[in-house]
């Protein structure tokens, strides 16, 4: 008997519905998966016939042929476990299904029929609501990061006895409630503003980088504070949105990251300076996604920023540019989000101390000059604010009182509002925020006085600006704008724009 069951695969973040039909014919006993299985995925036919037997399932003599269709599209994973099970009870006639209401079936199992957790549940339902599939099951422990999600009936199986008992005695499988997507805005961070000390002019770049997703790079000595300023930067950002945090769920769930169910805080990643260039950007034999895309809508911080490779350094300029990545390789090509705002801290010398108003460099002008070549023009002309950080001083250390109006929950409001403004700007556009921004749209957005026209005229002669960096200084002058309640762009605005060049 031939049986029909419908599954998801995922390739990169994108799915698509799987056939696997399954069908039980006279002949030498045996099972046999084609369809470009992977490892893990011929070695499914052990796992499925000892759960379906340790269920009191008995095997007939017969040879099964199990198809997984598309046959030109690679199969990974334990995902199709489930649904080669539902398959092979289907053809052998323990269970009767409905091969025009047969719901989508993703799940890996154990020896003794438990259906456990697997990668691309998110994607997978979302799949099954955007064609209009009425039902999916999923294993029970994945039900956390797909709650929020309705439109579609969705079950969460803890062991396959459930379905045999539903398709069999009519048992009715559990159903998941969808629950409303909630947030919480939390009042307590590692590092507040508040507990920074001093540091004024970069504790307000990264203000502005907030409220516009701008890119910062942090040029100090070591110990003046620029790793605690960068972690310090999450507690000022925004909550996720409902749709911001389906994006970044979805690329956690295809890694395996989601073990705790929908994500409501932005990512905040930091690879260390030895991450290779698969790891920061992606890629790999399956084409995983990298600590860039792991960091989408949130934070990419890489500090000691020259001492990462320079293949890791000189990748990032498509993605800083185009807010995604693109992978290709002789297996394959994929894109991944990588919508992010990237933090580089970065000493001035090998030794550190050339900005030094207290230790003497022991570094040669070769050595800095070496040093600084590490990151080249074109990175840097691709990140908005640049600070040069000195040590704190001592009397700030030793008497330092907190700044009530600089804690992070109040700036957070700030940059909320200032996001508010951006959101209502471009509300007919797919654009967010001023640092999305492109050419085209930054001429017919970003209005300014007469004065702040003229004084961006100069400067552009003057410092001999990229066309980049000309629309950068105007994209960090909007956010100062939207920060001020400013209906334009004035005078003091471009001026502080231009500091950060």
């Amino acid at each position: 008997m031939l049986s029909k069951i419908f599954s998801v695969t995922t390739i990169g973040l994108q799915t698509l519905t799987i056939e696997v039909e399954v069908n039980a014919a006279k002949g030498e006993p045996g099972i046999r998966i084609v369809g470009l299985p992977s490892k893990a995925v011929q070695e499914s036919q052990e796992r499925v016939t000892t759960a379906l037997q340790n269920c009191g399932v008995r095997f007939p003599a017969k040879r099964i042929v199990i198809n997984l269709a598309p046959a030109d599209i690679p199969k990974e994973g334990p995902n199709f476990d489930l649904p080669i099970a539902v398959g092979i009870l289907n053809s052998l006639d323990i269970i009767q299904i409905d091969e025009d209401h047969t719901p989508l079936f993703i799940g890996e199992l154990s020896l003794n029929g438990e259906i456990r957790r697997v990668k691309g549940v998110l994607p997978a339902v979302l799949h099954a609501k955007r064609h209009k599939y009425t039902q999916i099951v999923i294993p029970q422990e994945n039900h956390k990061e797909v709650e929020i999600i309705d439109g579609v009936h969705i079950h969460p199986v803890g062991h396959i006895s459930e379905i045999i008992e539903h398709f069999r005695n009519k048992i009715a499988l559990p159903l998941l409630t969808p629950k409303p997507f909630t947030f919480q805005v939390e009042e307590k961070f590692e590092v507040d503003f508040a507990d920074i000390h001093g540091q004024e002019s970069a504790k307000r770049a990264l203000v502005i980088a907030a409220a516009g997703t701008h890119n910062i790079l942090l040029n100090g000595s070591p110990g003046s504070g620029k790793s605690m300023l960068a972690k310090a930067l999450v507690s000022i950002l925004p909550p996720l949105t409902q749709e911001e945090a389906i994006q970044v769920t979805n690329i956690y769930s295809i890694t395996g990251l989601a073990q705790d169910g929908i994500i409501t805080k932005r990512p905040f990643r930091s690879p260390h300076h030895t991450t290779s260039q698969v790891g920061l950007v992606g890629g790999g034999t399956k084409l995983k996604p990298g600590e860039i895309s792991l960091a989408h809508r949130g934070v990419l911080f890489l500090d000691e920023f020259p001492e990462f490779s320079y293949t890791c350094i000189e990748s990032l300029r498509q993605p800083l540019e185009d807010h995604q990545v693109h992978i290709s390789r002789a297996s394959g090509s994929i894109s991944y989000p990588a919508h992010f705002t990237l933090v580089a801290a970065a000493n001035p010398c090998p030794c550190g101390h050339f900005l030094s108003k207290t230790k003497n460099c022991n570094c040669s002008d070769f050595q800095i000059d070496r040093y600084q070549k590490k990151i080249s023009g074109p990175i840097l002309d691709r990140i908005d604010l640049h600070i040069s950080i000195q040590e704190v001083e001592t009397s700030k250390l030793i008497r330092h009182i907190p700044d009530e109006n600089y804690r992070s929950n109040i700036l957070r409001k700030q940059i909320i509002q200032a996001r508010k403004v951006q959101k209502n700007r471009y509300s007919e556009t797919h654009y967010l925020t001023n640092g999305e921004l492109n050419s085209q749209a930054v001429k017919k957005f970003c209005h300014f006085s007469q004065d702040a026209q003229h004084t961006l005229e100069k400067a552009m002669i003057k410092l001999q600006l990229s066309a980049r960096g000309y629309f950068k200084v105007i994209k960090v002058a909007q956010t100062i704008s939207d920060l001020d309640g400013s209906h334009q762009i004035e005078l003091s605005h471009i001026a502080e724009a231009l500091q950060y060049r």
